[in-house]
């Protein structure tokens, strides 16, 4: 099927980037996936294509209009679910390498024909849980940047993500608007798991009414090695 993508290039080319017919190919499938695989399992409530466009692709690459990615930088998504932010990030910035992290092996399944069908290559989705995974040397502070659009707390997103983001990255948390308490409610957890607030950035997205925000932090010392705590914890008990 044929998808007009007017806006969606109109918002890319406004923050400076090009929409190959390539690009518009991957997206088209990977909506046509999201719709089909979406009967079976809860990938999500949207399912219109242009909401879809509005409030999951141009919602996960807003990044780009605050942060520069290179291509080179090493990136984790925590709580991908049906893969977003990360798949938008890496069909935009084809050298980056992405690991797309989710506690539900079926959403890893999808996540695997995705992955497949748009032949993309230096990306991974993994089945976990991100206070286990952060243990494990081979993922511990190995990433420029971590993002998550996953629903909880900042002070326990942050106990998920800092752990995986190497001295110098950055954390970035998609989150909606009024925030300003969960934020003041974070500062302990954020400076006890190494990180630093560098910004909150509120913004409309596209030519919606929909207000998001993001919460970007540095990450300017090692997290100490008994974070994140057992699972479940971050959540019950926040720092």
């Amino acid at each position: 099927m044929s998808y007009n993508f007017g806006r969606f290039e109109q918002r890319l080319q406004s923050w400076g980037f090009s929409f190959t017919e390539d690009m518009k190919e991957q997206f088209s499938v990977y909506y046509d996936l999201l719709i089909e695989w979406n009967k079976v399992m809860n990938l999500t409530a949207i399912t219109e294509f242009d909401e879809v466009v509005e409030k999951h692709f141009l919602d996960s690459l807003a990044l780009v209009a605050y942060i520069k990615l290179n291509n080179d930088w090493k990136i984790i998504d925590i709580g991908t679910g049906a893969g977003f932010p990360g798949i938008p990030l890496k069909i935009m910035f084809p050298g980056i390498q992405v690991l797309l992290a989710d506690s539900l092996n079926k959403r890893i399944r999808f996540l695997d024909t995705v992955i497949a069908e748009l032949k993309l290559e230096r990306i991974e989705a993994i089945h976990c849980r991100a206070e286990e995974l952060a243990h494990n040397n081979a993922y511990r502070e190995q990433y420029d940047l971590c993002v998550s659009r996953a629903v909880a707390n900042l002070s326990s997103l942050s106990e998920y993500c800092l752990p995986y983001v190497k001295e110098g990255g950055i954390f970035a948390a998609y989150k909606s608007v009024s925030i300003e308490q969960e934020i003041e409610e974070s500062k302990k957890a954020v400076q006890v798991l190494g990180g630093r607030l560098r910004q909150v950035i509120e913004f409309q997205l596209a030519d919606t009414e929909y207000q998001r925000s993001f919460v970007l932090i540095d990450k300017v010392k090692p997290t100490p090695k008994k974070y994140p705590r057992k699972p479940g914890t971050p959540v019950k008990q926040p720092l």
